[in-house]
């Protein structure tokens, strides 16, 4: 059994600190709605807040706090600048991880620590007017677990998210809060298998000779819903020894499949956005960075998160589009979203090589959602 406190212990040392004006704020339990599992609800409003600002939910790792990762990230920082909120969700057990493999967590309106981080996002949309139409996720180890997890089971209320050195939604699906077998990469298929069933991944082992396609474990978390879904910005190293390395094709094969794109690489980019990380990208809606010679974890990037999530320039065509939404929140807090969506066409498909050489491969259409 992997030991939480010594893989986690030094995560703080590889985030940068933060030199944010103000300070955080919490919101007390039972005041914002849903909250089965009384996750912790903290956030930042920087004073020069827009009218109708952004909001990035960022989730720490295990052993963090909600203000360990205001302290040691720069999304606060940043907000000063920009002018949107972040909100910091801190995990209720005693080894800070989140709830990321319950059946309550993996369904939409269903319960678990995902039902209360929506909770927040609805409460921050009705009370201090965020914008619904640009609400963005990111988070470190288990926030990036808990990030793919948000990003399956409300897919309604997000717009693109970020994930440093997580694993694919519900691959850690059991009945206890650690997977050996998805920590160590061993869940690993090809194309558009996945092994862990849709209607009983919590009570069969990993192992189970069941096969599904990958992306329905995601849609099967919010059964009827057919609206737009989230970007997925994904990160990690390749010598990461408490997330394993493969996790990252797996969430490549994962969220192309739900996104309707290829995972054959769009374009290919070496020593980007620094030596020794390749980017991918998968038409409009996917990118990776793998990081030669990083262990646990690919430090945050939150440069590259403000433009993927469209609030800086420099972003993907499908950042930053205009989202009509409407949110109705009833009792026990379930939401309802409607979003529209933008739908891009790229002709070609190129490889750029450290001598800028390129190559072309094929057509594709993407739905930017």
């Amino acid at each position: 059994m992997v030991s939480l406190n010594t893989v986690f212990a030094t995560l703080a040392a590889v985030i940068g600190a933060n030199a944010a004006a103000g300070s955080l704020q919490q919101v007390t339990a039972g005041t914002f709605g849903a909250n089965p599992n009384n996750v912790g609800f903290y956030y930042y409003k920087p004073s020069n807040v827009a009218a109708k600002p952004a909001l990035i939910v960022a989730i720490h790792y295990c052993t963090g706090t909600a203000q360990a990762y205001f302290s040691n990230t720069q999304y606060a920082t940043l907000a000063d600048t920009y002018g949107y909120m972040v909100i910091y969700p801190e995990s209720p057990r005693d080894g800070k991880c989140f709830d990321v493999n319950t059946p309550e967590t993996l369904s939409h309106n269903g319960g678990g620590d995902s039902q209360g981080i929506a909770s927040m996002i609805t409460y921050a949309i009705n009370t201090w007017g965020v914008d619904a139409g640009r609400v963005f996720v990111t988070g470190t180890s288990s926030g990036a677990m808990m990030t793919n997890v948000m990003a399956g089971s409300y897919p309604d209320l997000f717009q693109a998210a970020s994930a440093y050195s997580g694993v694919p939604f519900a691959c850690f699906a059991g009945t206890g809060d650690w997977s050996v077998a998805c920590a160590q990469g061993q869940i690993s298929k090809t194309g558009q298998e996945w092994v862990i069933p849709v209607a009983a991944r919590v009570t069969l082992s990993p192992y189970a000779n069941i096969r599904y396609l990958q992306g329905d474990i995601v849609r099967a978390a919010y059964p009827g819903y057919s609206g737009p879904r989230p970007r997925m910005m994904l990160w990690h190293g390749t010598l990461d020894d408490a997330l394993y390395y493969p996790n990252l094709q797996q969430e490549i094969l994962e969220w192309t499949n739900v996104l309707g794109v290829s995972s054959t690489p769009t374009t290919t980019t070496l020593n980007d956005p620094q030596a020794n990380y390749t980017h991918t990208t998968y038409g409009c809606v996917v990118q990776a960075y793998s990081a030669e010679g990083v262990g646990h974890t690919v430090p945050v990037h939150e440069s590259i998160d403000l433009q993927w999530f469209g609030i800086t320039p420099g972003g993907p065509s499908c950042a930053g589009g205009t989202n009509t939404t409407t949110t109705t929140t009833t009792n026990g807090g379930t939401t309802t979203t409607t979003k529209t969506t933008t739908t891009t066409k790229t002709t070609t498909t190129t490889t750029t090589t450290a001598g800028g050489a390129t190559q072309t491969h094929y057509d594709w259409y993407s739905q930017c959602l």
